[in-house]
């Protein structure tokens, strides 16, 4: 259900990692409230599926782009932008896990979940925030981390969780360097949420464990995840800034 009052009617916002999961979610619910969204993901018929299926407006438009490539980040910031009414903000959902332990994880599978997980983050917002600040009305930017910032790797997540680690400090960053123009730069720390990449590399029985030790006794759902960050992108949340919103039932407590 879209907020009341949100204030994201026409408000243009870009959505990594659009196609499914978490970012699925969120695209879906910033069209319901009224939001022009840009989906980028990876190119595909997953892609162009959402995009059709966004409800709302009729200008919502589809971004493929494969975020490891670095070069390509700040043109495709920059013509997306163009092609929004009023841009608003970055929901930067897009992650990859490759699960390994230590011993096998290898420079290439190191580079290629940093590349994505905190590389792109630092130029996505980067770009995102200086669009913002020459337009001069505001703005928000929302990146995703996990638990494992704070619990440390599960599940031989060492090097994605090192990543996400430096998304929070990145976002602390960006808040401290874009608040004076009324732009608000949070994370998100979703828990065990049911998603594919959740399940990826994970037995049913290590799922389970997990939900089993979470007080609500679940895991939880990509929708109350975009619910966040629906209210992080709204007025709702204009003086909520440089935090770390635990998404986690509980799982996790600080």
């Amino acid at each position: 259900m879209a907020l009341l009052g949100a204030g994201l009617e026409g408000a243009g916002v870009i959505v990594t990692g659009a196609a499914g999961g978490i970012g699925e979610a969120t695209a879906r619910a910033l069209a319901e409230a009224g939001a022009q969204v840009c989906a980028l993901d990876l190119p595909g018929p997953a892609l162009d599926d959402l995009v059709a299926a966004l409800p709302g407006r009729q200008d919502h438009f589809a971004l493929p782009l494969d975020l490891g490539d670095t070069s390509a980040l700040d043109p495709a910031v920059h013509d997306a932008v163009e092609h929004l009414d009023r841009f608003w903000g970055l929901v930067h959902a897009a992650a990859f896990l490759q699960r390994q332990s230590p011993e096998e994880v290898t420079e290439e599978t190191w580079d290629a979940q940093l590349d994505v997980n905190l590389k792109a983050t630092f130029w996505l917002n980067r770009a995102a925030g200086e669009l913002l600040v020459a337009r001069g009305q505001g703005g928000r930017i929302i990146n995703f981390t996990s638990a494992a910032w704070m619990t440390g790797p599960m599940l031989d997540s060492d090097v994605y969780s090192a990543s996400k680690g430096g998304v929070v400090t990145m976002t602390k960053g960006f808040a401290r360097r874009l608040g004076a123009a009324g732009i608000t730069v949070n994370a998100i720390s979703p828990g065990q949420i049911e998603t594919a990449m959740q399940r990826k590399q994970n037995t049913p029985e290590a799922m389970a464990a997990v939900a089993a030790n979470c007080p609500l006794g679940r895991t939880g759902t990509a929708a109350e995840v975009a619910a966040v960050a629906v209210f992080l992108a709204s007025s709702h949340a204009s003086f909520v800034s440089g935090a770390t919103i635990n998404v986690s039932g509980g799982l996790l407590m600080y």
